[in-house]
Parts: C-alpha cells; sequence; structure tokens
C-alpha cells in the first residue's frame, strides 16, 4: 500500500504540472472507487470549469485544490495511481477509473487495478472534518519525541500496530514502521506504553529519517506503485528487514524472523530489536 512517501512523491510531481490548469469534465469508468455518496454527475458537474490552485498531501492521501474551497482527495489505496495524461509513462496505464479532462487537452488520470482506492470531493468545512479525523504529520514540526512518548502512554497494543493508526501518525504503513522500528532497536511487539523515554526519541527520528530517505528515493516500489511520471520507486533497495525473512540481518547477520500481528505480517532481528 502506498505511504507518506509515495504520496508525498506524487505530489511533488504533480504541483509542477497542474496548478492554474482548469477542468473541462470528468469522466468516470468505476463509481465504486468513488466516496459514499458521491456519484459521477455530481464528480462532474462540481468540478467543471474549477481550476486547480495547488497540490498538497495529508497522510497518505493526495490533495488535489481547487478554487471555491473545493479538494479532490484521493486515498491510493493498494495499487492507485495518479498520473497527468502527458507523463512519460502514462500511455502504460490499463485500469483508469477517474479521468479529469483539462481545458488544454491533458487529463488527470487516476489508475487502481484493484480498485480498492477512494476518490473524495470535499468543500472547506467538509475538509475541515475529514483532516480533523488524522493524527499528526510525522515531518511536521509538531511531531516531537515528546509528543510521541506522551501519545504512546495509554495503549497496550504492539508498537508497529500503534504506528499504522492514522488517527495517531498520519502517513505511516507497514513498510516504513517497520524499518524505523529495527533502526531504533525496538521490537515491533513490544507494548506502545512500555517504551521508555529514550527508546521513543529515538524511533521519533528514525522515523523521520526511513521516510525522507524514501521520500529521496522516489518511495518504495514492492510491486504495483509508481510515481506521478509512472516510473517505479527506489527505496526497495535499502530495505533492512521488511519482507526479508530467513535473510540475515544487515547489521548483526542474525536471521530475520517474522511474525503476524492483526493478519499483517511483521519483519524484526531478534538480536538487534530487544
Amino acid at each position: 500500500m502506498p505511504e507518506l512517501p509515495e504520496a508525498e512523491t506524487i505530489v511533488r510531481d504533480l504541483r509542477a504540472r497542474l496548478p492554474g490548469s482548469t477542468v473541462a469534465r470528468v469522466r468516470v469508468k468505476h463509481p465504486d472507487i468513488l466516496h459514499t455518496g458521491l456519484t459521477p454527475t455530481v464528480l462532474d458537474r462540481r468540478l467543471r470549469g474549477r481550476t486547480f490552485t495547488g497540490v498538497a498531501r495529508r497522510g497518505k492521501n493526495v490533495v488535489l485544490e481547487l478554487d471555491a474551497g473545493l479538494r479532490i482527495v484521493i486515498n491510493l489505496g493498494m495499487t492507485g495511481r495518479v498520473v497527468t495524461s502527458d507523463a512519460v509513462r502514462a500511455g502504460e496505464l490499463r485500469h483508469i477509473a477517474v479521468r479529469i479532462e483539462l481545458s488544454d487537452g491533458r487529463a488527470v488520470l487516476y489508475d487502481d487495478a484493484r480498485r480498492f482506492g477512494d476518490v473524495d470531493l470535499r468543500d472547506e468545512p467538509g475538509w475541515a472534518e475529514r483532516d480533523a479525523q488524522l493524527g499528526v504529520e510525522p515531518l511536521s514540526d509538531a511531531f516531537t519525541a515528546e509528543l510521541l512518548h506522551a501519545l504512546t502512554r495509554t495503549s497496550i497494543s504492539p508498537i508497529r500496530n500503534w504506528l499504522l493508526d492514522q488517527r495517531r501518525v498520519a502517513g505511516v504503513g507497514n513498510i516504513y514502521a517497520l524499518e524505523a522500528l529495527f533502526r531504533a532497536g525496538v521490537r515491533p511487539t513490544r507494548r506502545a506504553r512500555t517504551l521508555t523515554r529514550r527508546e521513543t526519541a529515538a524511533l521519533r527520528d528514525e522515523l523521520r529519517a526511513v521516510l525522507q530517505e524514501s521520500i529521496d528515493a522516489r518511495g518504495t516500489t514492492i510491486s504495483d506503485y509508481r510515481d506521478a511520471s509512472g516510473e517505479p520507486g527506489n527505496f526497495d533497495r535499502r530495505l533492512r528487514v521488511y519482507d526479508r525473512a530467513g535473510e540475515p540481518c544487515t547489521h548483526c547477520g542474525t536471521e530475520i524472523r517474522r511474525v503476524v500481528l492483526s493478519n499483517r505480517s511483521a519483519f524484526y532481528c531478534r538480536r538487534c530489536q530487544k
């Protein structure tokens, strides 16, 4: 599933291409990816003639900003992609669910092979409501070691599961949670409230570091993820524990282990992560 670095990479690419473009019309091939209550007719009617003013990210969501305070909020699900039709490899897309045609002849394409994504349209009050449901941005100044320690004090959830809760920290998924926990020397099965101040400080720093490194590498492509130019990310070459069960730890050589937490795999080194 695309996480914060993948969404941020797409946003940065679109930010150079979309602002100033005007919507001519919207075509929806697969209405099942529209947010509950949103119909193709309503989406087309409300977007026609609107101009893109910016592109932002909130958590794992790509947010396309338009005049009149409207926002198209796209959650990429498992296999979602957002590209413009003039992107390098846009012609390879085979599962276009939504096509936003622009007055300059281009189009914004939302492609989703498995259709687990979600396309929503929000006005100012609606966006404020949705924004409030998400936790702190891990790359923001607000995400301090003190805040992370305070937030974990009442939870008995495994720290890996805790990090995946978007109401607490927005944008972190399984890949980067596990990579950060490895770097911080914290086992993913530890109960969140048992982490010391030193451990939460290390986890905060390593989480920010691994997210930024992945952004610099244009995200992680395990199978389906592509950036806004249709190109894969490169951070998969730097993964130290994720999906490496049975392989030697890059630090100590101990075999990487796999454990299932809430029906999702977690990977760790039993020597480096006490």
